[in-house]
């Protein structure tokens, strides 16, 4: 696999999600077998970038990947999050980015991860309690004790970045991003691209939509966060059904899948961005791997550039809420 810098980091360009192995997908949790063999399929084939969160779960995910990587630590560059369990008071969720929650948080994700130290360690939302140079500087005082390596945001805009990157050197924001969901492309990316810090486009399947694998919500579970996600509800599920067919015809022009086709769109925006597709199943992986080795026209990258809008956001309102915007 060809491999990318965030920041000074460097990266397998495609890296893997571990959120949907154990928490907000239909199936979370019931092959923890199948998803380890994704995750060893994952850096057979080059993958690097490793990405969980305290929040997925809670706690398991982490817990899940550290006995994945056992044995493998130094073939992974492992990321997580904090901010979205708090630690320092009497309530376990919510958003908590205060140093005294972060200073715990960071001793339980080493211990499920079974290893010494994060390679990159996100916020996971910016907490509007705690002052960003407040977050940073305790975060920063983990990269001189060792614990952390890199720096990272999750879903911060303009104006948090440069005061986070004023505070200590800022290597990958992460933040939606794929053919329906290209909200950082005015006000973010050009940030990123002065400050020299790369991109993580999480979701840059649209959730599973942009596979063309999905066609009926009817089999999704309860637990499934699709089920309120404006995206694959009524109406707008169907008009968005439109938006697969019109991928589905390049993939077919390239020779490669709707999945495949979807992440050489975002590999071509910049080698800057390494999207990280979530999977539970090696054979996904693999799929979403060779997406590596595809190659689009300018023609046909304008073509996707400008398929249909999606119809419906792509959160939530509560989870919009929780958004730097």
């Amino acid at each position: 696999m060809k491999h990318a810098k965030l920041g000074t980091l460097e990266v397998g360009r495609i890296g893997l999600g571990a959120m949907g192995m154990s928490s907000a997908y239909t199936g979370a949790g019931v092959d923890d077998a199948e998803s380890i063999r994704a995750i060893h399929r994952a850096l057979d084939l080059g993958v690097t970038l490793i990405d969980t969160a305290e929040i997925y779960g809670p706690y398991t995910n982490e817990e899940l990947v550290g006995r994945a990587i056992k044995g493998r630590r130094d073939e992974v560059v492992l990321a997580t999050k904090y901010g979205l369990m708090s630690h320092s008071g009497a309530e376990t969720r919510g958003v908590d980015s205060s140093p005294a929650s972060i200073r715990i948080a960071v001793e339980g994700s080493l211990r499920r991860l079974g290893t010494d130290y994060i390679d990159l360690y996100y916020q996971h939302r910016v907490d509007p309690k705690t002052p960003i140079e407040d977050t940073i500087g305790a975060v920063a005082e983990l990269v001189a004790a060792g614990k952390v390596r890199h720096i990272g945001l999750s879903e911060a805009w303009a104006d948090n970045i440069r005061r986070a990157h004023a505070v200590h050197p800022i290597t990958a924001l992460q933040s939606e991003y794929s053919l329906w969901t290209r909200d950082p492309d005015v006000d973010v990316l050009p940030v990123l691209r002065e400050l020299g810090i790369g991109f993580v486009p999480y979701s840059p399947l649209g959730r599973g939509f942009l596979t063309g694998q999905i066609t009926s919500t009817a089999d999704f579970d309860d637990s499934d966060s699709r089920k309120t996600n404006p995206r694959f509800v009524g109406e707008n599920f169907d008009i968005n059904l439109a938006i697969v067919e019109e991928v589905k015809a390049i993939a077919a022009e390239v020779g490669a899948t709707p999945a495949q086709v979807s992440l050489a769109w975002v590999l071509a925006q910049s080698d800057t961005f390494v999207p990280i597709p979530g999977t539970k199943r090696a054979s996904r992986v693999e799929e979403n791997v060779a997406a590596d080795d595809v190659v689009l026209s300018s023609a046909q990258v304008e073509a996707l550039t400008n398929i249909s809008p999606a119809a419906g956001g792509h959160h939530s309102e509560a989870q919009m809420r929780m958004l730097d915007r």
